[in-house]
């Protein structure tokens, strides 16, 4: 059976893993991979030896692949996307699809005309953690989950400057590491409706934001269907004494729960169902969940699924987005 042929615009190191993790599936063939940095194509060459080096995405598209994975800055993705989409390929792209709502939208549509699966790397809702936790939330065993609470805080910003150019990111902390958390809130309670009730606080450098900067802090409160209180705290180079803290933590009637890192990793986290004063674990380190997103779409090309309506979701999540910076 022939391996569906993929193309890896983009492969520094997000873009690196993924592939390998592709490629461990043993359902794809790397076809092609598109780098600026000769130093980043000799890293792929590791992984995929008989990939070719295209010198761009319309040489890529030209092979007639089966999909591409983007990993590109961010003010690239809803091009590249609709552009691979158009040409008959199927899209894994980094997050944000698009810098605003607008975009992912366009992206979107794309995919529905083009009758090809869509998926962006919203990596967080593949921890064993954030799986259990959602089976009791859709379970009914944390009773009516009435409020969230939604903590990303790193102690590092970015390290390449695009991210600091609006124009480019389409936004700071919230467009980076914020989006995890609104997704995975809305992935949870199943994406119950649009979010309302709107409030945000944006800072740079500890002053509220202004002009074309992007924010380095930020706190905002939205509602969601059935009367959801959802509460989103976010930040680059916080002063937190450790690297990172996040945690997504969701009240019920009936229990809560919560995901959370450990030791201020990016990478370890343990799960906890609550009931009373009582706590369960329910899931803790080790867990291989990072490049979970990217193999599951390996595996489904390699199924030839095609359009999935649950791309409609991105769009839901971008508008959140853009209210909150609306807001600010």
């Amino acid at each position: 059976m022939t391996k569906p042929r993929i193309g890896f615009l983009g492969v520094g190191w997000i873009g690196r893993h993924r592939m390998a993790a592709m490629l461990a599936t043993g359902a794809i063939e790397a076809a092609a991979v598109c780098d600026a940095s000769p130093e980043m194509l000799a890293e792929a060459a590791a992984l995929a030896p008989d990939a070719v080096v295209m010198p761009d995405l319309d040489a890529m598209l030209a092979l007639g692949l089966d999909g591409v994975v983007i990993a590109t800055p961010s003010a690239m993705h809803a091009d590249q996307s609709i552009r691979a989409l158009e040409a008959g390929a199927a899209v894994f792209c980094q997050k944000p699809l698009g810098r605003d709502a607008a975009e992912a939208a366009r992206v979107v549509e794309a995919a529905i005309a083009a009758d090809r699966l869509l998926m962006v790397d919203f990596s967080y809702r593949y921890t064993e953690g954030m799986r259990q936790i959602a089976q009791l939330v859709r379970g009914g065993a944390l009773g009516n989950v009435h409020a969230i609470d939604l903590t990303f805080h790193n102690a590092y910003g970015p390290d390449k400057p695009w991210f600091y150019d609006r124009a480019l990111s389409g936004g700071g902390c919230v467009m980076d590491l914020g989006v995890h958390l609104i997704d995975l809130a809305m992935w949870t309670l199943e994406f119950p409706g649009e979010a309302s009730n709107v409030n945000a606080r944006l800072f740079a450098g500890g002053q509220r934001l202004a002009g074309d900067t992007v924010e380095d802090y930020a706190t905002a409160s939205f509602d969601l269907p059935g009367g959801v209180a959802v509460r989103l705290a976010c930040s680059w180079r916080l002063h937190a004494g450790q690297e990172a803290i996040i945690a997504a933590q969701f009240h019920g009637t009936e229990g809560g729960a919560t995901l959370r890192n450990v030791g201020g990793s990016f990478y370890d986290f343990v799960a906890e169902h609550y009931t009373g004063t009582t706590s369960e674990t329910l899931v803790g380190p080790p867990d291989d969940w990072g490049a979970r997103a990217a193999a599951d779409w390996a595996q489904r090309i390699a199924t030839d699924a095609r359009f999935d309506p649950a791309a409609g979701q991105l769009v839901s999540v971008a508008r959140t987005i853009d209210t909150i910076y609306a807001a600010g």
